[in-house]
């Protein structure tokens, strides 16, 4: 399975007044598709800062001290906050834990759901016409850059021109008779639904239903969905039906529908629902067709063949010509890239020796900034999958470089800061006084690490630019060229697909039946006080399933819920991540609640991944002490034992504790665990644990009576049902 989302070496403090609280401390994972990765831990173990660091919501006060947060080619940590809007929602959602406080009160939910689809149509309506001229200009300019190289280069580029046009002005053909159906479905869409609620009004007998004004509307929405695509209505008998309905009207009272009105709203329903389910033309090739010919008759034709008839005539009339000059064009621009980055990446090497060894900060910043010039420079513009690890290469060197320099400056004023107070304390000591306050571990950048990372994000460009050389004669231009015409036509249709409140409405009223809400359009005009937590809680469900995200994190979604509800949302969040094909990062301090969804699992203490593992090795091998803790304290319906608590509390991570911070509440503990952090030690190739108790020369040591009789009766249970 294709990895989703990685995580290296994530760093992350907070600036409190009490001191720098250490909240995740090297923590690594990653995230395949399609998988449930499960986070367990107590609470200040650091699973939600993790979380809301890949969601880009850290905390004002929050330092990202080092590290990498990877989707789809780029760093989490390092991109603007004008590139996280648009993942932000749309590609990573997120659940959280209290769904009253994540609601608002005084807004209804219908609002709250549709709110954010109608803002984020706006602006993709926008970033599709900007995309549409900046990819078509760029074009123009590449084909003349190949073409128009000799005496008549003018005359060739007035033709480049002309050419240009022709496709922007058959496109902006084809975008108004896209725009005149889409109004046209968009209509259908509101009068099914306006149809739908006096239906439903009209069973649920509500008291004070105008169906009057209801049926009036409804008739309005059907008329303007008459299209040749949409209602072609040949024969006239769709007029009538609207004819019908709007006589019909006027006799509906306050609470007293007539059953012929009921009947003839259902029967335009359905004539609706049929009409919607029908096949959409290609516009694309439609707008070249009727834009040669204004008075072709297409009323004839089905769909398919109308697309086809479009489509030889295109091929035939412009689009294998153009296609030919757009091939030039994509050829120039990718060879031109390409040579740029054989360039850049001689640079990255040079660079990475620099950074290798002594550096200073003026040459660092004078090589930074001629870096990310190259590499700006050497960006293939007609690429239309846009590698984001280009783009946020300057900002992810400059913050590396700038974080080395900075603890060049910093670290020994703050090491001078706390040697003067360790001395002031020892001195007291030594007087034999007694000292109240704690002496503050000072705030020092590892300077090694920081240099690791420059060196990282040099390398990883490298790498990438380098593996591109290598796939180079499987660049394949012809299937480039048709992309870059797809992408201008999608961006196109973008441009006038507008999300009406209407459209809207109708997506929020199946997203809430999806996630089980009952009688949907009564509670889509409701309040959050109005439901009860485990429905708020489906609302939230739907809201952050809006945009179909990618990667769907789930913060202790069913902590404020009862046991019983609890186990409606778990189904409901496995049922959903199997039909949309989501992949779910799962947050809890219960290991319990996992035990069925969970594919991995990496249990968290004081900030750092202690066992990590598929779901069977962590229930049924675990190897740390604190996973064995936690399957201890968890209730077991099998048992009349007492459950065991974990004794003390976590450890006070302004001041980490120097070994393993489970020591002190350890009772396996032995000397070294006081000492120095445990690595990850190999378990198998699926199975990591951090604990000494691991190491070849420690003492051999059973895990607790508890835990072992635990996973031998749910073996044997798992056996009895096969």
């Amino acid at each position: 399975m294709a990895t989703k989302l990685e995580v290296k070496n994530l760093v992350i403090s907070f600036r409190t007044q009490g001191g720098t609280v250490k909240a995740v401390r090297d923590v690594s994972f990653d995230l395949a598709e399609g998988e449930t990765l499960a986070i367990v831990g107590e609470s200040g173990s650091g699973k939600s800062v993790t979380s809301r660091a890949i969601m880009g919501i850290l905390a004002g006060n929050g330092i990202v001290e080092g590290g990498e947060i990877l989707y789809d080619g780029q760093d989490l940590l390092k991109i603007t906050e004008e590139d996280f809007h648009k993942l932000r929602g749309d590609k990573i959602a997120m659940i959280f834990q209290d769904p009253m406080s994540s609601l608002n009160p005084i807004m209804k939910v219908g609002k709250q759901l549709t709110e954010a689809m109608i803002l984020k149509g706006k602006a993709s309506q926008r970033n599709a016409r900007r995309s549409f001229n900046s990819v078509l200009k760029t074009l123009n300019d590449c084909i003349d850059a190949v073409t128009a190289t000799g005496a008549d280069a003018d005359a060739v580029k007035v033709r480049n021109k002309q050419k240009i046009k022709i496709f922007d002005d058959f496109n902006i053909n084809g975008t108004k008779l896209e725009s005149a159906y889409n109004a046209a479905y968009e209509s259908a869409i509101e009068a099914i639904g306006k149809a739908e609620e006096m239906l439903f009004f009209v069973e649920k007998k509500k008291k004070g239903f105008d169906a009057t004004r209801h049926m009036m509307d409804i008739c309005a929405k059907a008329k303007a969905a008459l299209h040749e695509s949409v209602v072609a209505d040949a024969d006239g008998s769709y007029q009538n039906l609207l004819a019908r309905i709007k006589a019909l009207a006027p006799k509906c009272k306050k609470n007293d529908t007539p059953a012929e009105a009921v009947s003839a709203t259902a029967e335009i329903l359905a004539v609706l629902q049929e009409s919607v389910k029908k096949q959409k033309p290609n516009y694309f090739r439609l707008g070249y067709y009727l834009m040669k010919n204004p008075e072709a008759d297409v009323s004839g034709y089905s769909v398919d063949e109308l697309n086809e008839l479009a489509y030889n005539f295109l091929m035939q009339d412009f689009m294998e010509e153009f296609l030919s000059d757009v091939k030039k064009g994509v050829a120039y621009s990718h060879q031109r890239s390409q040579e740029a980055k054989r360039a850049v990446i001689v640079q990255l090497e040079q660079a990475i020796s620099y950074f290798s060894g002594e550096i200073t900060e003026a040459e660092s910043k004078a090589l930074c900034a001629k870096l990310s010039q190259a590499v700006k420079e050497a960006i293939d513009p007609l690429e239309v999958h846009k590698d984001s690890l280009q783009y946020t290469f300057p900002n992810a060197l400059s913050a590396a470089v700038e974080k080395y320099f900075a603890g060049v400056k910093q670290n020994p004023k703050n090491q001078a800061e706390y040697d003067k107070q360790k001395a002031k304390r020892d001195a007291l000591v030594a007087k034999g006084k007694t000292v109240t306050w704690k002496l503050v571990p000072p705030v020092l950048v590892d300077l090694a690490l920081a240099k690791a990372d420059i060196v990282s994000v040099l390398s990883r460009l490298k790498e990438k630019y380098t593996a591109e050389q290598e796939a180079e004669s499987s660049y394949d231009l012809s299937a480039k060229a048709i992309e870059i015409i797809d992408y201008l036509k999608e961006q196109a249709s973008a441009y006038v697909y507008r999300v009406t409140k209407a459209i809207a409405k109708a997506r929020a009223l199946k997203l809430l039946e999806e996630v089980g809400i009952p009688e949907p359009r009564i509670r889509y005009n409701q309040y959050p006080f109005e439901f009860s937590g485990g429905m708020r809680q489906r609302i939230v469900i739907a809201i952050a399933l809006a945009a179909n995200p990618d990667i769907l994190i789930c913060d202790e979604p069913t902590t404020a819920l009862d046991v019983t509800i609890q186990a409606q949302i778990l189904e409901l969040i496995n049922r959903l991540k199997k039909e949309r094909n989501l992949t779910v990062i799962f947050i809890t301090h219960d290991l319990g609640v996992v035990a069925n969804m969970a594919d991995r699992i990496a249990v968290m203490y004081a900030g750092k991944i202690v066992e990590y593992g598929t779901s069977d090795d962590v229930f049924y091998d675990p190897r740390h002490p604190y996973t064995w803790a936690l399957l201890s304290s968890m209730p077991d319906l099998d048992t009349k034992e007492k459950l065991e608590a974990i004794p003390g509390t976590p450890p006070n991570m302004i001041y980490p504790p120097i070994g393993d911070a489970f020591a002190e509440r350890n009772k396996y503990a032995m000397e070294i665990d006081f000492e120095l952090q445990p690595p990850m030690f190999k378990v198998s190739d699926t199975h990591y644990a951090a604990t000494w108790l691991l190491h070849p020369d420690a003492p051999k040591v059973e895990m607790p009576r508890t835990v072992s009789e635990r996973i031998a009766r749910r073996r044997a249970k798992e056996e009895k049902d096969v």
